[in-house]
């Protein structure tokens, strides 16, 4: 293996080849069509990071987090859409998904009277936007949670 780089303010692709242990020319073989000068480029942003540069780093250096980031700080579309998730162990994920849903199943009857004549009304709106926010951490939660069985499968730890 090469010499271990010395700069700072490394991105993330360049932190996560170098957590795999990889070269360049190590990264480029495994990833198969992406040369190891494009991810000298993609590592030092001198050019933009493509889906399926992601999708190639993110197997060979067995980070599925990358995809999320990606989605989350380089997709224009899933900037506006998609949740920043970070990776969590099994048991803080569970409690959370336990934890939401019961605060859920205590909002599910104001839902229903919400819901009943088909508006929002302004003095609804407080209860609805609590709603929607636990929804919403249910949502973070769940894509929590497939990121750890991914990285599982990735590392060996569980079969697919």
């Amino acid at each position: 293996m090469g010499r271990k780089s010395i700069k700072e303010n490394k991105n993330i692709y360049f932190r996560c080849r170098e957590e795999a242990g990889l070269t360049r020319a190590q990264a480029s073989e495994l990833m198969g069509y992406v040369s190891e000068s494009r991810i000298d480029k993609i590592e030092n942003d001198r050019t933009t990071v493509q889906s399926d540069d992601i999708v190639a780093m993110a197997a060979a250096y067995k980070k599925p987090e990358l995809y999320n980031y990606y989605c989350t700080h380089e997709c224009r579309i899933g900037q506006e859409t998609v949740a920043e998730i970070q990776p969590a162990n099994l048991s803080e994920l569970s409690l959370s998904i336990f934890n939401t849903l019961n605060t859920l199943n205590s909002q599910k009857q104001r839902l229903l009277e919400i819901a009943e004549d088909g508006t929002i009304s302004e003095d609804e709106m407080n209860d609805f936007n609590a709603i929607q926010e636990s929804l919403n951490k249910i949502s973070a939660t769940v894509e929590s949670l497939k990121l750890w069985v991914n990285q599982a499968i990735m590392n060996g730890d569980i079969k697919s």
